[in-house]
């Protein structure tokens, strides 16, 4: 009985295999948010009201440091399995009693990469070092490896809202055997198209202006109408348009004072 079980179950991930490399992992269609993409900012010049945000290579790596430092690192979970501790390398071990955390954690470094974002040639790369395990048919995968992904950049007018949308292009294993790879490669990428999408870039207070204007009781308000991008020389720029209006006798209030 046991030799029948090894044999399908080396049958399934053999199938798993073929079908990750004829068809592919399974690609997570964008989640329909009332979002459009991106464009690049008109040649002309842009338009009267906007403001351009520059964010460089630098901002994204504190930002990520602060994560890591002083958070704990991002994890998603892969399945509905039992939580536990995980394991580096592509071992096998017994999944009864707890012990496989069904789950993805991305790392500040790990198997040659560096989490971190690449502004470059029109591309926001983000190269993800990751390790995590799996539960397969009684068995926890545990496993480390990158990621390369990308990020494409939409906003929401009505939702006011700039969201990214990470797409995984490859993944390179650490350890993990020929037979297992593709299955794990597949569940991988699947973890991190679903897990992590749609990514909030900005929202709301974010984006919206409130400008007190005392002297004429009123404020000054302007919601974003318009988000086009550039991304070159190691930066992202947004050029950020707004429409704007006035609203009498309305003062918003400052802000606390820290």
């Amino acid at each position: 009985m046991r030799y029948i079980i090894v044999l399908l179950l080396g049958l399934l991930l053999g199938a798993a295999g073929v079908y990750y490399l004829l068809v592919g992992a399974p690609r997570i269609e964008q989640r329909q948010l009332g979002a459009q993409p991106l464009q690049a900012p008109e040649a002309g010049g842009p338009p009267p009201g906007t403001i351009v945000l520059t964010f460089d290579e630098k901002f994204f790596d504190t930002l990520l440091g602060t994560i890591f430092r002083d958070l704990q690192p991002p994890a998603f979970k892969l399945s509905g399995g039992a939580t536990g501790a995980t394991g580096g390398g592509a071992t096998f071990v017994a999944a009864q009693g707890g012990g496989c955390a069904d789950q993805l954690t991305i790392a500040q470094e790990g198997s040659g990469a560096r989490t971190t974002v690449s502004l470059k040639d029109g591309r926001i790369d983000v190269p993800l070092a990751f390790s995590g395990s799996r539960n397969v048919f009684g068995n926890c995968i545990n496993f480390k490896g990158a990621a390369l992904a990308n990020i494409s950049l939409s906003f929401s007018r009505e939702q006011q809202t700039l969201y990214g949308q990470i797409n995984v292009e490859g993944v390179n294993l650490e350890g993990v055997s020929p037979i297992a790879g593709p299955f794990v490669t597949t569940f991988v990428q699947t973890a991190i198209n679903q897990k992590v999408n749609p990514l909030v870039i900005m929202r709301g207070q974010q984006l919206t202006l409130n400008v007190p204007v005392e002297a004429s009781n009123g404020t000054v308000r302007a919601q974003a109408s318009n988000i086009t991008h550039e991304i070159k020389d190691g930066a992202l720029r947004l050029h950020i348009t707004y429409d704007f209006a006035g609203a009498r006798g309305v003062v918003a209030a400052p802000p606390p004072q820290s």
